[in-house]
C-alpha cells in the first residue's frame, strides 16, 4: 500500500525515526482540505512512545478539524535543523515523514496528559501549565494521529 523508498541508502532504521520523533518540536500535518486541495499546517506535537501514536492540539473547530472529518488519512513531516560537516557545503539533515489516521481525542485523562507533555516540549513550569489548562481545557481538542507507516530519511543537498 505505501511506497518503498527510492533510495534506499537513505533510509533510516525505525528506531532513529522514533529518536526524531521524539526530539523535535513541530513538523507540518497535511490533510485532504478544501475542494480536494492538499492543507498542510504547521504544528507542534507530542509523540508518544508508549503508544507509538503522535499527538496535537488546537481548536475543536476550523479548516483542520471540517479536513479530518471529511477524510481520516493523514501525513505528518519533521525534519532536524541538519549540521555542516567540517570543510563541507552541503547541510545533512533528517527527516520523517508519517501516514496514518487521525482522530479526536475524546478520553479527559489522554487529553490532559498529551497537553502536559506537549507543553513540556517549551516549559517545565507545571504551575503556569496548570493554570491555562484549566482556564482553555473547554475550548481544547487533542488530535491522535495512529501511524500506518513511517518513512525517515538520511539527507545531503548537493
Amino acid at each position: 500500500m505505501f511506497r518503498k523508498m527510492r533510495r534506499l541508502k537513505q533510509e533510516m532504521p525505525a528506531e532513529e525515526c522514533c529518536e526524531l520523533l521524539k526530539t523535535q518540536v513541530r513538523g507540518v500535518l497535511s490533510l485532504l482540505g478544501d475542494d480536494g486541495y492538499p492543507y498542510g499546517l504547521p504544528i507542534d506535537y507530542w509523540y508518544n512512545e508508549a503508544d507509538g501514536k503522535l499527538y496535537f492540539h488546537g481548536a475543536r473547530e476550523g479548516h483542520k478539524i471540517d479536513a479530518i472529518r471529511a477524510c481520516d488519512k493523514a501525513s505528518f513531516c519533521i525534519h532536524d535543523e541538519g549540521v555542516r560537516m567540517d570543510g563541507e557545503w552541503p547541510l545533512h539533515f533528517r527527516s520523517v515523514i508519517v501516514f496514518g489516521r487521525i482522530a479526536p481525542v475524546t478520553d479527559e485523562a489522554a487529553t490532559a496528559l498529551a497537553c502536559k507533555e506537549l507543553s513540556r516540549k517549551f516549559t517545565q513550569d507545571d504551575q503556569y501549565f496548570n493554570k491555562e489548562y484549566a482556564a482553555a481545557k473547554d475550548r481544547v481538542l487533542c488530535l491522535a494521529l495512529t501511524p500506518e507507516h513511517i518513512t525517515g530519511k538520511r539527507i545531503k543537498e548537493n
